[in-house]
């Protein structure tokens, strides 16, 4: 990527603002070192390790790296059998902590949202939590090392406190002393090379023995160490050297342990950088309202309320462009500090973020492009040390440029062909540009040269645009126009400052008549385009509004249809409830009447109370059947034997007897046929066996005995032969109406009949199983046989 322009375009700038989101000195050093891609696939990559890691951010707050540093020089010390100090093994244990930390981190949000990329980074990292105990058990927070390292160390330090403890004391009996307090500066104990002294007076050295060990800066105190405590301090020093040598035998087994896990441990900080430096970009793109970019690598761009990221977002003025479409190039016009040269900074700027991985300052939904490279010539470039004037350096830019675009280059271009003769800077700038559109490249120039404007106008793939002028109050707005040239503004600006009328009419005359029919058109589209702008914000409300209005009556008409339903539950529930109350009562009643019964010998056939409690059955509501699908839904698919439920008769079951091609199907209900629209039939279940599908065609034709559908069958007083006659066909003609369950009356006598009953039952085809009647149901002089 071209290096001048990124200084240009102040790209060194959004690089300071991510170093400073990093949370770490690896996640800096990352940021610093970032630089635009060339590569499609790459930036792809890029921008969604970001887009990802926002969505972490959202979900679950910013990630964990607190406590951790760059430790890659400590582990390579250790790695060649170098002693760590003790604070350089805390870092460690820190850094391994955080590795478990984060993994834990990455591992919650991907419960909750799809964050593969970050997973696959989190996946290598180890966790190397007993070396991190090890170093924790020996090092406390500040870096020293515990007496628990060691029971040596232990040992050690008790002998070094009742040593310290016995010096102590020896020298605060002497200087309670009156003879001595008299020679001593002060009465205190002082240390010095890590042996107990007490500051004496000078005049008093040859009267006090012992070791002198310093003096003040005046000369007037001496530091001596008495003989009393030569020896006890001579101890300590021994015991010191064996506590150092005893933390340097621990800090060398700890260092050899790290230098072990050495390798694994700085590519893991490594990667502990570069998801600091992913969450930077996260945090940056939080902090500026970024979005995520469409990329591509066809040179088209499509920035939709883009603003530059360097400008207070209070004051910054939105623009729209769009390039690479219809057309290549755009030649900005419009008056000094209209906004031009921001547009272009604007247009770059994003262009190098997005190609970075980063977030872009635009709107969702807008579009950039990866370009091979981006060249930018912006702003004075006169340069006193080269003796270049501002025309000069800015052909020097463009000669470097132009040896090095290609067609997947953005060329950005201010004041193009400024500085020398208007005529001859005009015909150089439309020479240029027409050079530049040749090779195919992405351009957007700037210029003030009105014949620029008739060239884009004139040029096919080159679009005219404006910075937008507030005629009323003669300031500039800072919007791009697309599509409408520029017009000059100086006679408005010179009346609205004073210049008399006279001059400004004779200034007028001056300029051609050309000129003025081009201005009074520029004026004219400017006012259509303000205009078509009101209109369309108008209409935009308007589609809001109705949108608004149909998801309140969608979300009214949900709710009613949920009340609706709830309703009839509640209403069918309640029912329910009545009737099983009411067949409770009427158990109750049977069950006293069979025992008067009993008790006083009345005769109550067993089958008629089977018959009252088959119609108190019946007369529980069936469950609510759900709403149909709506009419612009697909039919389902029904295919000839299928098990159907009838929308417009309650739900009712049935089988599908044959499709009528007329979107309509046959269904068979029992014994009964009707034709039934497929719109209101819906499966559920697999198709019938074969033989009930026969069956169940002749139930068209064939009746039952009395024309009424039975569930139970009274044998009493035939004989076997008849009896299974009668409770072969009875048997088909429930299976036909699709009962459950039928009840075979043949009372108790001598059992022969039961048993008969039973064994023509046992090898029936439509009997499923079969029992002797409960309490209530008969007892031993009924059979209730459940059907297939």
């Amino acid at each position: 990527m071209n290096d001048k322009a990124l200084h240009t375009l102040e790209y060194d700038k959004i690089i300071r603002r991510l170093a400073a989101s990093c949370a770490t000195s690896l996640g800096k050093e990352r940021a610093e070192r970032l630089r635009p891609t060339r590569d499609l696939r790459e930036t792809k990559r890029l921008l969604q390790e970001t887009d990802e890691a926002s969505r972490a951010a959202a979900i679950k707050g910013s990630a964990p790296f607190g406590g951790i540093t760059d430790v890659r020089p400590s582990l390579t010390r250790a790695k060649l059998g170098g002693m760590l100090q003790p604070s350089e093994l805390m870092d460690i244990a820190q850094l391994i902590a955080g590795i478990r930390k984060l993994k834990r981190y990455v591992g919650s949000v991907a419960e909750e949202a799809d964050i593969p990329l970050l997973e696959d980074m989190c996946e290598p990292l180890t966790d190397f939590k007993p070396l991190e105990e090890e170093i924790r058990k020996c090092i406390d927070e500040q870096g020293d090392v515990l007496d628990s390292a060691s029971p040596e160390l232990a040992a050690v330090r008790r002998e070094i406190r009742v040593g310290e403890g016995r010096a102590r004391e020896k020298l605060e009996t002497m200087i309670r002393s009156s003879s001595v307090q008299k020679m001593l500066q002060e009465a205190l104990i002082t240390i010095r090379g890590d042996r107990y002294v007490i500051p004496v007076k000078q005049e008093y050295r040859a009267h006090f023995g012992g070791i002198v060990h310093d003096q003040s800066g005046s000369g007037a105190t001496l530091f001596i160490e008495p003989e009393a405590v030569v020896q006890l301090n001579n101890k300590l020093r021994e015991l010191k050297l064996r506590e150092m040598k005893e933390i340097e035998r621990i800090l060398r087994r700890l260092s050899e342990q790290t230098g072990l896990k050495a390798d694994l441990l700085t590519g893991d900080t490594e990667t502990l950088g570069l998801l600091d430096f992913i969450f930077a970009k996260a945090a940056l793109a939080q902090s500026e309202f970024a979005t995520l970019p469409s990329m591509n690598d066809e040179g088209r761009i499509d920035l939709r309320r883009a603003r530059h990221p360097l400008i207070d977002p209070k004051n910054v003025v939105p623009i729209d462009v769009e390039l690479g479409g219809s057309y290549s190039a755009i030649i900005v016009t419009g008056p000094n500090t209209g906004g031009k040269t921001v547009s272009l900074k604007t247009l770059g700027l994003l262009s190098l973020m997005a190609m970075s991985g980063l977030f872009i300052t635009a709107d969702e939904g807008s579009t950039l492009c990866v370009f091979d490279s981006i060249y930018a010539d912006i702003g004075d470039e006169q340069s006193i040390e080269q003796n270049l004037s501002t025309f000069s350096s800015h052909m020097t830019n463009l000669i470097s440029m132009l040896n090095q675009v290609t067609s997947r280059s953005l060329v950005l271009l201010d004041e193009l062909g400024a500085g020398t003769d208007p005529a001859e800077g005009s015909a150089l700038a439309i020479a240029i540009l027409e050079h530049l559109h040749r090779i195919g490249c992405r351009i957007v120039a700037t210029t003030h040269y009105s014949e620029l404007k008739a060239y884009a106008y004139n040029r096919e793939g080159i679009m005219n645009a404006s910075m937008e002028f507030d005629a009323a109050t003669l300031k500039p707005t800072y919007r791009l126009l697309v599509g409408v040239p520029g017009r000059s503004n100086a006679f408005a600006i010179a009346a609205r400052l004073g210049l008399p009328k006279r001059i400004i009419e004779h200034a007028r005359g001056e300029v051609g008549e050309d000129e003025l029919k081009v201005d009074t058109m520029i004026a004219s589209l400017e006012q259509d385009r303000r205009r078509a702008e009101s209109e369309r914000a108008a209409a935009e409300r308007l589609r809001a509004e109705v949108e608004k209005l149909r998801q309140q009556i969608e979300e009214e008409r949900r709710r009613f249809q949920e009340q609706k339903v709830k309703l009839l539950d509640e209403a069918r529930e309640e029912a329910r409830q009545s009737v099983a109350k009411a067949k409770r009562e009427a158990e109750e009643i049977i069950a006293e009447l069979r025992r008067v019964a009993l008790e006083e010998g009345a005769s109550i056939k067993e089958h008629k109370l089977i018959e009252a409690r088959r119609r108190l059955e019946d007369a529980v509501p069936a469950p609510a059947a759900r709403p149909r699908a709506s009419a612009g839904a697909k039919p389902p698919k029904i295919e000839p034997g299928d098990e159907v439920k009838v929308f417009s008769l309650g739900g009712q079951k049935g089988h599908v007897a044959e499709l009528t091609g007329s979107g309509e199907a046959v269904v068979q209900l029992g014994i009964m046929k009707m034709k039934v629209a497929l719109s209101d039939l819906e499966p559920v279940g697999k198709k019938a066996p074969a033989k009930a599908t026969v069956q169940a065609a002749g139930a068209s034709v064939k009746r039952t005995r009395d024309d009424n559908l039975r569930t139970e069958l009274d044998l009493r007083g035939a004989t076997l032969d008849e009896a299974i006659l009668e409770v072969d066909r009875f048997l088909d003609e429930a299976f036909l109406a699709n009962l459950g369950q039928v009840y075979l009356i043949h009372g108790k006598g001598t059992g022969a009949l039961r048993t008969g009953v039973q064994d023509f039952l046992r090898r029936h085809k439509h009997v499923k199983s079969f029992r002797l009647g409960n309490y209530g149901e008969g007892g031993a002089g009924v059979t209730v046989a459940e059907l297939r």
